[in-house]
């Protein structure tokens, strides 16, 4: 008999935990199945810090001038490690991305802003290399899942940082935030804190306030029953984006919290929601050549919109 999705996910997890030591993500990224696509790199390194490395992944027929993805990893700026999230890259292969998985410099090692310094360098790293693996090197979007997000989206609004590692912010085609913490003041928590506590300037470290009419196209998602970072984040970004006439797609997701927007990129649990799809489907629309960038297509049936 073969076991529901959800279930099935579950009992791989559950006998990962049972065969090991390891933390339930780790379980889950070792046994679910994943998609087809090519391990084009492993532990490529794109700076000189030991995190600084990352791994590629690429369709199954190759890339052939594919847009290039660069997914950021969440975990409060503390924890995470590119290994437990393959299944994340393999599904943008899949889609058609050459897909970047890169580490980063972790709290307490660092603080802001070293996190998206690091951000900037795997940027760079691809803008420098993508095309040896069949990528475009034009064509970049930038993915991330909680303070990922922050990473991916803070990258595409505050211009400096990608300046500084050399890349022209011409190059990122779009971003996509998967829950993310956008406008976060005034701090809460004691990573969170410690992380960004020392900024000279507390309003510059939140992606709201970098918005200007110059921000590439957005794609700003959130499930219904995540209690961790509130959707009201990616309803304020959204607004502002909007504002300055940016483009913007938003997604609430009902039924799904702060992790599960995550899983439902994953094979297992992909049909409690179609995150792939229409993540996929919008950074398809911002990389391919002649489309506009004021354009947000409809929410699909079971979604919503944060406007709604």
């Amino acid at each position: 008999m073969t076991l529901p999705p959800l279930r099935q996910a579950l009992a791989f997890a559950a006998l990962a935990l049972a065969l090991s030591a390891c933390s339930p993500l780790t379980a889950f990224a070792n046994l679910t199945p994943t998609d087809r696509a090519q391990q084009a790199g492993q532990g490529l390194a794109y700076g000189e810090a030991p995190r600084q490395r990352l791994d590629l992944y690429a369709p199954p027929q190759g890339a052939k001038g594919a847009p290039v993805a660069v997914f950021f990893y969440g975990g409060t700026w503390e924890a995470g490690r590119r290994q437990d999230y393959g299944w994340v890259g393999r599904a943008l292969a899949a889609e058609g991305f050459l897909a970047l998985a890169p580490d980063y410099r972790l709290y307490p090692e660092v603080a802001y802003p070293s996190f998206l310094e690091d951000g900037a360098l795997a940027v760079a790293w691809a803008v420098e290399n993508a095309a040896r693996y069949g990528g475009d090197p034009s064509q970049i979007v930038l993915i991330g899942h909680s303070a990922g997000a922050y990473n991916a989206v803070m990258l595409g609004l505050d211009r400096r940082y990608l300046q500084a590692a050399g890349v022209d912010p011409s190059r990122i085609r779009a971003v996509a935030g998967l829950a993310g913490p956008y406008d976060f003041l005034p701090l809460e928590g004691a990573t969170v804190q410690a992380v960004f506590g020392g900024a000279g300037d507390l309003g510059a470290t939140q992606p709201i306030n970098q918005v200007t009419a110059q921000a590439p196209p957005a794609f700003l998602a959130t499930g219904d029953d995540d209690s961790v970072v509130l959707p009201r984040n990616a309803a304020a970004l959204a607004a502002a984006l909007r504002a300055e006439g940016v483009a913007v797609e938003t997604r609430v997701y009902p039924d799904l919290g702060h992790a599960g927007i995550l899983l439902a990129l994953s094979r297992p649990l992909r049909g409690r929601a179609p995150v792939l799809e229409d993540l996929s489907a919008f950074l398809r629309r911002h990389t391919e050549p002649g489309v506009g960038t004021r354009d947000a297509a409809a929410p699909r049936q079971g979604t919503r919109s944060l406007t709604q």
